[in-house]
């Protein structure tokens, strides 16, 4: 894809849930992760990713505990909790039903209505 897609408000949670799920990760592993998850459509900006994971870590759908990057500098890495992973199916769904549906409407023709 040659552009970046915008994220509709809402997303980001969704898609930082996504990206934890699989395997824990540090904020900018977790930047990174959503771009190669979305074939590079989806570029986060640090200055959304942080307030997200603070919110996340508020409301208990990821932990965070310190560690070393792979460049060896202190880091601190998220994971989801049990709630996390509830969250991460319920909104996946929710969100798979609002795609199909949206989807549907697009492919209404005129001689449909």
């Amino acid at each position: 894809m040659t552009g970046h897609a915008r994220l509709l408000p809402g997303t980001l949670d969704l898609l930082v849930l996504k990206a934890v799920s699989l395997g824990p990760l540090h904020g900018y592993g977790i930047l990174l992760r959503i771009e190669q998850i979305s074939g590079r459509a989806l570029l986060v900006e640090q200055g959304a990713l942080y307030p997200a994971l603070f919110r996340l870590v508020r409301q208990g759908l990821l932990r965070s505990s310190w560690g070393t990057s792979e460049n060896n500098r202190r880091a601190k890495f998220y994971e989801l909790t049990r709630a996390g992973r509830r969250r991460l199916r319920e909104e996946a769904h929710s969100w798979n039903r609002l795609a199909a549906a949206i989807a549907s409407a697009l492919r209404a023709r005129p001689e449909e209505t």
